[in-house]
């Protein structure tokens, strides 16, 4: 008997053990169609799909987290169940498998399968069309050999296959394979709907945090509904592990990895000095703290631009600067010269 109790309560701790390992990005993703966020009119129009069941290839693009695959993946179980869907539906990331190869072998593999027979409780209880999905996420990182292949495999088997495009960028996807779809643009979220995201999540896990802290993790994240529920997921995590009441916005800074404001506003007292002597001093120590140069254009962008203390002229030319740099960083030259080069500019611009 102590055996069989012991036994059970090993269950449950483990039951409790791996709900609390889940991400909360995985554990709060939308269900249902209806669950899904600020996309008005994508939602629509693939609600009118279920109805009818009549699928075309899709295309959906915007900005990282947005809500692309959770939309595709809610409808997919609308459309089969989750245990049809096991047979009728292949997600790849296209970015890890990009090559002409996995068209040709998995992709067309899976493509000319017929199509598996539902049961009937899942006839009752869902569509169950008579094709299958195939999700290609971060399809703008396919080659154009790959997309190439990927038209014919669209064309051949669209009797009994359906696919699902999703990429960042829409020009990247060629003209050809993009005619083929219904092509759904996702915005990135409204501000107060992505607050809101966050406050039914932070209420769901008794997450504490101090006052503008969900309104920093926003900012930081730029419109990433993923990224800002990451953070707020590590954010929590931290101060669980510290023993901490609440979350601060200096933690929320220190995990993203972003220059903090107050260093940001040292930056522009020392550009203000015009003095060549300390600036070459800050920025040596600047560079040892371990700051992204990339971070810092991106900070003082937002400082300088947003600032109406700064004539439109100053702003257009402090705007060729970042941009100079931020190329420079991005193709792997020294940061530390970069960023010296950039403060002694905008010294001079002042």
């Amino acid at each position: 008997m102590d055996h069989f109790t012991s036994n059970k309560r090993r269950r449950v701790i483990s039951n409790v053990d791996k709900e609390q390992s889940i991400p909360w990005v995985e554990k709060y993703r939308p269900k249902t169609l209806d669950e899904v966020t600020a996309q008005d009119h994508a939602v629509t129009v693939l609600k009118k799909t279920l109805e009818s069941a009549n699928l075309s290839h899709m295309l959906f693009y915007g900005p990282p987290g947005t809500g692309k695959t959770s939309t595709i993946l809610a409808l997919t179980k609308e459309l089969f169940g989750p245990e049809l869907m096991k047979t009728r539906v292949l997600e790849l990331n296209a970015s890890d498998e990009r090559g002409i190869s996995i068209v040709r072998e998995k992709i067309k593999n899976f493509a000319r399968l017929t199509v598996s027979k539902p049961s009937r409780k899942n006839l009752e209880d869902y569509p169950c069309p008579p094709y299958k999905i195939i999700i290609l996420d971060e399809a703008d990182s396919m080659t154009a050999d790959a997309q190439s292949a990927l038209r014919r495999t669209m064309e051949t088997y669209s009797n009994v296959t359906r696919f699902c495009l999703i990429c960042n960028y829409v020009t990247r996807i060629i003209d050809p394979l993009a005619s083929r779809c219904a092509k759904f643009r996702f915005k990135s979220l409204e501000t107060s709907n992505a607050l809101e995201r966050l406050q039914y999540i932070a209420t769901q896990e008794c997450v504490k945090y101090e006052d503008s802290v969900l309104e920093k993790i926003l900012t930081i994240s730029a419109g990433d509904l993923r990224k800002a529920i990451t953070l707020l997921q590590s954010g929590f995590k931290l101060v669980d592990y510290m023993g901490n009441n609440q979350i601060t916005i200096k933690q929320i800074e220190e995990l993203a990895g972003v220059v903090p404001s107050t260093v940001v506003e040292e930056i522009v007292k020392q550009i203000n000095s015009k003095d060549l002597n300390q600036l070459i001093s800050f920025t040596n120590d600047f560079i040892k703290s371990g700051w992204s140069g990339v971070s810092i254009v991106d900070q003082l962008h937002d400082y300088y631009i947003t600032n109406e203390n700064y004539d439109t002229n100053f702003k257009n030319k402090l705007s060729l600067l970042l941009f100079d740099t931020d190329s420079k960083l991005t193709n792997g030259t020294n940061e530390h010269i970069q960023l010296l080069n950039l403060l002694v500019k905008i010294s001079q611009l002042s």
